[in-house]
């Protein structure tokens, strides 16, 4: 059967040869646990909305609860109803409320109770007959990792798991994925014992973003960065993820996970190859993964991770105008932890396109403001024709992709500053979403359960990539649990500990400020 028969709505008055129109979910519905936690609240019932206010899901679609609570069906709707007035990125209609309380179920139970799931089953089965959700399921794992393994078994006992004549199951799993390489196979053989390979979704919403998309374009849409996108070109990258938040009331996750695997591993690592890779053949699922996954392969951890690694936790201090606690003060953190909340990773790629080219990744919380981005950096212009005093203030070329929260691309160059004299300085040339274009960007969220529906995988990444990235910072971690002195304070609201401006001082360059 086509994927379009399986996956998508034809709409009668859609030209089918006009590209530019949306794509529509066919018959569906989506089962959600974990719907009382603050993801399943603040992103993706909001996210759901959005889309059928944009037109974007079937008539009939439908939306599941699964939670330990004394709900009925309405109860479900009222927190539906308020997740979606407080969080929504598109304005309430009631017309559409509407439609899409109509489908609305709940389901009360534990993950161990077998009659919760049987019930489950007895509800999909009834949307099918009443909502005409053709037999189509996607299942949205929005708990602790802890709960993965009894969830997919129970969806496997009560027949959940699979479809039949040409219906689709899917599942949808947040991150992290493991803990370390060991745990992300055995989980990735949990789910795939469950689950056929190209039915298993792995949500990293960075990926879902705007600009990160657009990096995609910027490298193979336009002829003027593809040519000196090497290392004949290129000095370094610097790739940021910069939080001025601290870890709120999440200390039972973060402690003892830390900046290095609650964000290096996933989003930087992707983001890392991003940027790196070589052209798809196309951008289909497969071709993109692929090279994806060949820069992953690539990358070459440094022979001393002492002088290439860094690590911190933020002290207390002033963040703005507001007096913060340190990470240890925190509630929740057990005393003299050693988790760390900034990490910073120095990191080559054996590529000929890349060979001798360093990757600096860095993430943090409590930093000087909250950003996202990637900066690539050119070597200095090997001879300037200028007078000494005319270049003094002349940095060096940049390409900066801002990911979060003012999405858009910067060009950094040379400039003559007007006057009689010959002086050259660094001026900016930027393109801004907001500015550029007069249609909102979606929240990743949007995007990415969309593409749950379509069965459109590319922006998700396979197991092979989840484990290649493990093995990346697997040895990171290893090395860091085998030194256990103090780790560096650094003061809230500033970029960092003292180690990791000193990682890039040994080398001649210094961290940008975003």
């Amino acid at each position: 059967m086509s994927r379009g028969s399986q996956t998508e709505w034809v709409n009668p008055l859609r030209d089918p040869s006009d590209k530019r129109l949306p794509r529509i979910a066919g018959p569906c519905s989506m089962v959600m646990f974990g719907v009382t936690g603050d993801l399943a609240r603040k992103k993706l019932m909001p996210a759901i909305y959005d889309l059928g206010n944009r037109g974007l899901l079937p008539p009939g679609f439908s939306l599941v609860g699964f939670a330990r609570r004394d709900w009925a069906d309405q109860d479900f709707g009222e927190i539906v109803h308020d997740s979606i007035k407080q969080h929504a990125r598109t304005p309430f209609r009631e017309e559409v409320w509407r439609t899409l309380a109509e489908g609305i179920r709940f389901v009360p139970g534990t993950f161990e109770d077998d009659a919760a799931f049987d019930l489950l089953a007895k509800t999909v089965k009834e949307l099918d007959e009443t909502r005409g959700t053709g037999g189509n399921h996607a299942f949205y794992l929005s708990i602790p990792p802890a709960s993965f393994s009894q969830v997919l078994q129970q969806l496997e006992r009560s027949g959940l798991s699979t479809g039949g004549n040409g219906a689709w199951r899917r599942v949808v799993i947040e991150k992290p994925f493991g803990h370390d390489l060991a745990s992300a196979q055995e989980l990735n053989a949990t789910v795939e014992s469950v689950f056929p390979p190209d039915s298993v979704f792995r949500i990293d919403h960075y990926l879902g973003k705007e600009t990160v998309q657009n990096l995609l374009a910027l490298r193979f849409a336009n002829q003027i960065f593809e040519p000196i996108w090497n290392a004949q070109n290129i000095d370094h990258v610097q790739i940021t993820m910069a939080e001025d938040i601290g870890i709120g009331g999440r200390a039972g996750y973060y402690d003892g996970v830390g900046a290095a695997r609650d964000v290096i591993q996933n989003h930087l690592l992707q983001l890392l190859a991003l940027t790196a890779m070589e052209e798809p053949l196309s951008f289909a699922a497969d071709h993109l993964r692929a090279e994806k996954e060949k820069v992953l392969a690539a990358v070459q951890l440094p022979d001393d991770l002492g002088a290439a690694t860094a690590r911190g936790q933020y002290a207390a201090g002033w963040q703005g105008a507001e007096q913060v606690l340190g990470y240890l003060n925190e509630t929740g953190v057990a005393p003299g932890s050693t988790t760390e909340t900034f990490a910073a990773v120095r990191l080559e790629i054996n590529t000929r396109r890349w060979a001798g080219v360093p990757f600096y990744l860095r993430t943090g919380k409590r930093l000087g403001k909250r950003a996202t981005e990637i900066a690539v950096v050119f070597k200095k212009a090997p001879h300037l024709p200028f007078e000494q005093t005319a270049t003094e203030e002349l940095g060096q070329n940049a390409v900066v992709i801002r990911v979060q929260p003012d999405e858009g691309v910067t060009l950094r160059f040379g400039a003559k500053v007007p006057g009689s004299q010959m002086e050259v300085r660094d001026v900016s040339m930027d393109f801004g979403y907001g500015r550029a274009f007069t249609e909102s960007s979606p929240e990743a969220y949007e995007r990415l359960i969309l593409d749950v529906l379509l069965g459109d995988p590319p922006l998700f990444p396979r197991h092979e990539e989840v484990e290649l990235s493990w093995r990346i910072l697997d040895p990171i971690e290893e090395y860091w649990a085998a030194h256990t002195e103090p780790l560096d304070q650094y003061p809230a609201g500033g970029w960092g500990p003292q180690s990791a401006h000193d990682m890039l001082a040994r080398e001649g360059r210094h961290w940008r400020v975003p």
